[in-house]
């Protein structure tokens, strides 16, 4: 009866309180919404990046398509950075013929690796950068760092010349002159230009997307652009 009597006031006597967190207080609480695939396929074509990592921006920015656009840019620039000084002695040349065939372009496009080189992806980036190049008439080079002395020399000359600039005084000239011809000498790179089917975007950023996509360095090394009777 002892023993009985035990085990009954064990069984009945009150637990001790148990201590709960609160869910709204829980640092790991996310409000999660659903992406839709549509989605995930636009942030694709914009930003190039991968279809996991296009999800997981949309979800981090509550479906915010220029928001996640931005993050994935951010990212992509950072980890082409990582890369800019691997060498590159791989790629492909790609010919593009426009419409009517007056206009062409031969285009030599570098990687790291004959793998990546034979992958669609640097297949396509190749044909955009020949598309961007055919549609964009007063660029001669790649970048900035590419322009020679002379030409940069040559054009703050000519700007020196300007009609509006006369009778200011010498400092205030310089200036303006300065400022007119940073914007002069990104017309004549190919990797300032604003990307032609997302002018948010210039082609350096296009191609520094397609880096952090295919994890190695990618550069434009030299094009020829003809047109028929120029």
């Amino acid at each position: 009866m002892l023993a009985i009597a035990v085990c009954a006031a064990i069984a009945f006597a009150p637990s001790a309180p148990v201590a709960r967190r609160s869910l709204a207080a829980s640092p790991c609480v996310h409000t999660m919404i659903e992406v839709s695939a549509g989605d995930v396929k636009t942030l694709r074509q914009k930003t190039g990046a991968g279809m996991m990592d296009c999800k997981g921006a949309l979800k981090e920015c509550d479906g915010d398509m220029d928001k996640a656009a931005d993050m994935l840019r951010a990212k992509g620039l950072a980890a082409a950075g990582k890369r800019a000084s691997k060498a590159t002695s791989e790629g492909m040349i790609e010919v593009y013929i426009h419409t009517g065939s007056k206009l062409g372009v031969m285009v030599e496009v570098n990687c790291e690796t004959d793998f990546v080189a034979k992958r669609p992806e640097f297949a396509q980036l190749a044909k955009t950068v020949a598309m961007q190049i055919a549609a964009s008439p007063t660029v001669e080079f790649v970048s900035v760092d590419e322009i020679p002395p002379a030409v940069i020399e040559a054009e703050r000359a000519l700007e020196m010349q300007s009609e509006d600039l006369a009778g200011k005084p010498d400092e205030i000239k310089a200036k303006m002159v300065e400022g007119r011809l940073q914007k002069i000498l990104k017309t004549k790179c190919l990797m300032e230009t604003p990307y032609i089917k997302d002018p948010s975007q210039n082609m350096e950023q296009v191609v520094k997307s397609t880096i952090s996509a295919l994890g190695e360095n990618i550069k434009v090394a030299r094009f020829t652009r003809m047109e028929l009777g120029a």
